[in-house]
């Protein structure tokens, strides 16, 4: 039984710990955090496919450091998160809730009301680490069409499963599922 997967992302070998996630059907865990070179690498090549925009937005927590990165690569461009909570200094608040495929219970996504107003108008790029059911895509998006932002992109590092046949989205690298054995499906 495979326990692993490695797979090449920007350029770099990466191998990814096989989760369950039902009896039948497990995934690749992708984890950016506490990777600065893929971090960079991903930033980089993202950038380089990312259509023309005003704004860049992400969800808490994993997009983070690839948001950062790609934000720090185009000149310390601005860029905008949804925190999976309110906190007392967001004002005018807004939400939109998602279920993520790694997660076991339903989230809520938070926009602070002056965020909102900075992307109102604007081309915004919505993205994420690993796009898999488009739940937390679907959130991001109702939270930019409240704001007034106007979706211009999709973009992720890899696109899990049937995420991989959207024309709409923009990825590096396609993730394959995996049956209880490890093997690709």
């Amino acid at each position: 039984m495979k326990e692993s997967y490695t797979m090449t992302i920007a350029g770099l070998e990466r191998s990814l710990p096989l989760c369950p996630i039902s009896e039948t059907m497990k995934i690749g865990a992708f984890v950016i955090f506490g990777d600065p070179e893929l971090t960079t690498a991903c930033a980089a090549a993202l950038n380089a496919r990312c259509p023309e925009h005003d704004v860049l937005i992400t969800a808490e927590s994993k997009g983070i450091p690839l948001i950062c990165e790609m934000a720090r690569l185009l000149g310390n461009e601005r860029y905008v998160l949804a925190r999976k909570g309110a906190k007392l200094y967001m004002k005018n608040v807004f939400s939109a809730e998602v279920r993520s495929i790694t997660t076991d219970h339903k989230q809520t996504l938070y926009l602070d009301g002056a965020d909102a107003d900075y992307m109102r108008g604007k081309r915004v790029v919505i993205v994420d680490d690993v796009i898999s059911t488009g739940e937390s895509l679907r959130a991001l998006e109702a939270l930019v069409e409240k704001a007034g932002g106007n979706i211009v992109g999709r973009m992720a590092i890899l696109a899990e499963g049937e995420a991989a046949d959207r024309s709409d989205i923009i990825y590096l690298e396609k993730l394959p599922l995996f049956n209880s054995d490890g093997e690709a499906i």
